[in-house]
């Protein structure tokens, strides 16, 4: 009685996704790897992407945290695995770019253009000044030649 029961249910040739039994038991395991695809793996590759974008930006001057959580300056970047870090006064670190975990703050820096006419506007300062100075000088001189 019991085995012609069971041969009765049986299985088919069919396919096992015919039946809805068992198409409602994979719903949990994809429903599972959907929502840890967007609350883990999603915004671990958006952070890992972020961080090799701050690596890839590092200039001279940023002010930056490493992994063991030395701050420091940078001072120079000597290829693009490492950089030199200023971490004291007169102490430098070579550190690799992938132990950096942070920026702390970047200097704004000063478009070229206008450093050029800041000197040139500084060197013509120093003309005027020594063009007056010259100026007075001859003007003293010839003071002391009327007095003698």
């Amino acid at each position: 009685m019991l085995i012609s029961a069971a041969y009765a249910q049986g299985t088919g040739i069919t396919g096992i996704f015919d039946n809805q039994g068992a198409l409602i038991q994979f719903l949990p395991l994809v429903l599972i790897f959907v929502v840890f695809y967007f609350l883990l793996i999603r915004p671990q590759q958006r952070k890992a992407k972020d961080h090799k974008t701050m690596l890839d930006a590092l200039r001279r001057g940023d002010r930056v945290v490493t992994g063991g959580g030395i701050i420091g300056t940078v001072a120079r970047v000597e290829n693009p695995e490492e950089v030199t870090v200023d971490i004291a006064d007169g102490v430098r670190v070579r550190v690799l770019r992938s132990t950096i975990s942070s920026v702390l703050a970047k200097p704004d820096p000063v478009p070229a253009p206008q450093r050029v006419e800041h000197r040139l506007v500084i060197f013509r300062l120093a003309l005027l000044r020594s063009d007056q100075q010259e100026i007075e000088d001859d003007k003293n001189q010839d003071q002391r030649e009327e007095l003698n």
